[in-house]
């Protein structure tokens, strides 16, 4: 097999780091709240030129994460290949940009990234950013919150709430920045708090928060309007489930810590804290709500 990516044709080899920046958002560990899905979708505009294509077939746990089918009546009609691919974009101006999308690859890590650095120096790719999401114990009532990270200091563009030393597991993401670190390539990115009631599904709040933080850093400009339709709808309805479960209480004692801890409390907000309102409770409250969203996913 050949691992070598093709080169753009748009965007020749240049050595000065002049090519457009590569933006990965894959769906896997780092999905909370399906945010990096939703973000990814945004960002994908399905007039890209694609210019690389991994063998999934080889990286990919088809059950672990199987793939969905359709039946009808007495044959199969329809199979979702899971695709992961570096697509080069253009924004609504005409910027290019080039986009890394699919499932998170369960092995051959090292492989994969091997092949991402080979289409970054293909195409004189200046700087990789990730967009991650994680469970935290936030509260949806408040703002998306972000933190920002980079495998050299200079390239952290926001100052984050919150500063820890922690070990945490591993990601083909993570691993992607710190190994473009050790080659001498400039590598960041964003993950955004998805409150840990929520992460199990879909959460535009979140998708937003990434792209907007990527807007920021970038310049680029992304046609968001459907998302931001998507949040308002989400919003309202998790509302009227709270206000029909009666998980007010809950709900407010969250959004206490949280304001507690932005105005310099000393606690955490990591969503496994003893102190925290558990998963369990918070579930409890929102059970009708998950279980329809689950439902309306799946049709």
């Amino acid at each position: 097999m050949n691992w070598r990516s093709r080169r753009s044709q748009e965007q020749p080899r240049g050595g000065d780091g002049s090519g457009p920046i590569l933006i990965h958002a894959l769906d896997g560990f780092l999905g909370a709240g399906s945010a990096t899905r939703l973000a990814a979708n945004q960002l994908s505009t399905g007039r890209g030129e694609l210019v690389h294509e991994f063998d999934l077939d080889e990286m990919f746990d088809y059950r672990a994460r199987r793939p969905m089918m359709s039946f009808r009546d007495n044959h199969y009609t329809d199979y979702e290949a899971p695709t992961l691919q570096i697509v080069l974009e253009r924004d609504v101006n005409g910027e290019p940009y080039f986009l890394l999308t699919g499932p998170e690859p369960d092995f051959l890590w090292e492989r994969f990234i091997d092949e991402v650095h080979d289409v970054i120096e293909d195409n004189d790719i200046p700087l990789t950013l990730g967009l991650a999401a994680v469970p935290m114990g936030v509260p949806h009532t408040r703002p998306s919150m972000i933190t920002a990270h980079g495998n050299r200091p200079e390239l952290v563009d926001r100052q984050n709430l919150w500063s820890a030393q922690v070990t945490v597991p591993a990601s083909a993401q993570s691993l992607l920045e710190y190994r473009l670190g050790q080659w001498g390539h400039d590598a960041a990115g964003y993950v955004v708090h998805v409150p840990h009631y929520l992460a199990q599904i879909e959460y535009p709040p979140a998708a937003l928060a990434l792209i907007d933080a990527l807007v920021d850093r970038t310049g680029l400009n992304i046609d968001v309007e459907p998302l931001r339709v998507r949040q308002d709808d989400a919003l309202k309805e998790i509302e009227e489930q709270i206000e029909e479960q009666g998980g007010a209480s809950v709900l407010s004692g969250l959004e206490e810590q949280y304001d507690a801890f932005t105005r310099g409390a000393a606690q955490s907000l990591l969503a496994s804290d003893e102190d925290l309102p558990s998963g369990d409770e918070l579930a409890d409250q929102f059970e009708q709500f998950l279980a329809r969203q689950r439902k309306d996913d799946q049709s």
